[in-house]
């Protein structure tokens, strides 16, 4: 019984994580194009933005971070054992944690009232953790189901159909 208790706070976290990486990005966004506003616009706007910004990652996003991680391993230990699925999900786990740690490095520079990506750029990025939400899902609910290579294809031909999207987006925009 213990597992599905720690099994459910895991998932929980884990929305909570990635819905703390989703809005932070777009936070993100919103801070990099009130730079572009006029005085005194652009430094009412970034700086409640950037407040915006702290609260949600100091938090939400790493305190789920955190507890995603610490359920998981827990769950990892009640498991019993680390079949192949669960350590190529790792792996997915692990650059997702990459992700997290180069959104705090853009956090860092926005605290300071630094912009070095453009909105474009920010937009692009805040897809790469739909790739890891679509990896990771696909990985636990199919487990052995699918092969390795179909997924790989699956997941290059889900990250072109994004790309796509995104630039018919900005084509959208721009008119």
């Amino acid at each position: 019984m213990t597992y599905f208790y720690v099994k459910s706070l895991h998932i929980i976290f884990v929305v909570t994580w990635f819905a703390g990486l989703f809005y932070i990005v777009r936070l993100f966004i919103y801070f990099t194009e009130a730079g572009e506003k006029p005085e005194p616009d652009k430094t009412i706007l970034q700086n409640q933005l950037a407040i915006m910004e702290k609260r949600l990652w100091y938090g939400i996003t790493w305190p789920s971070a955190v507890l995603t991680l610490v359920f998981g391993s827990w769950m990892a230990y009640l498991y019993g054992s680390l079949p192949g699925w669960l350590l190529v999900k790792l792996s997915f786990v692990a650059g997702l944690f990459l992700y997290h740690l180069s959104c705090h490095r853009i956090f860092k520079q926005h605290q300071r009232g630094e912009v070095k990506q453009t909105p474009t750029q920010l937009r692009i990025w805040n897809e790469v953790a739909t790739l890891f939400l679509v990896s990771i899902v696909f990985l636990v609910v199919l487990k052995n189901s699918v092969d390795f290579l179909w997924g790989l294809v699956g997941l290059i031909l889900f990250a072109v159909i994004l790309m796509l999207a995104i630039r018919i987006y900005k084509k959208i925009r721009t008119r």
